[in-house]
């Protein structure tokens, strides 16, 4: 496989090698190994120009609703233009992500030191579904579905379920 087509499959997920690889039985017998080749490469130039367009698209989507994004809650240069309450705004923007971060961790340590001691059920439900909030807005959707079944085990534990 030549250093283009590897390019091509790795940009189009190897769409036409797999078109290719499903349809070179058919070819008739009568086809040529060059007659195979230039239709193998028709086939892989053609879904080539579709992944280019299909991640253009995507581009353009994304930017649109970066844009969306942007008319709708302003941007940080709008609210510069506010003097000291437009500067406040940005700085409490900038803290959210360390303020919520380490208050969890604060309200965590309280809770599994003992501090909190005589928490209701709806309390200590409150307190996972801000840990878990907080987890992935920090570290995202795919660090937490790693991190879910070592979850779901302290939580059974704590529980007491499954401990049978």
């Amino acid at each position: 496989m030549s250093f283009l087509s590897k390019i091509g499959d790795f940009f189009s997920g190897g769409l036409g090698s797999a078109i290719v690889d499903g349809v070179k039985d058919y070819f008739p017998p009568s086809m040529s190994e060059q007659e195979k080749a230039n239709l193998s490469l028709a086939i892989q130039t053609q879904a080539d120009k579709k992944a280019l367009e299909g991640q253009k698209l995507t581009n353009e989507a994304q930017k649109e609703f970066n844009r969306r994004i942007e008319v709708l809650e302003g941007s940080a240069a709008d609210l510069k233009s506010l003097p000291i309450v437009g500067s406040l705004i940005i700085f409490l923007r900038g803290c959210q992500r360390p303020v919520w971060g380490f208050a969890t961790l604060y309200m965590d340590l309280c809770w599994f030191s003992g501090e909190y001691t005589g928490l209701t059920a709806q309390q200590e439900s409150a307190l996972w579904v801000i840990n878990i909030l907080v987890l992935i807005f920090l570290f995202g959707e795919r660090a937490f579905k790693n991190a879910a079944p070592i979850i779901e085990r302290l939580i059974k534990a704590k529980l007491g379920i499954g401990n049978k």
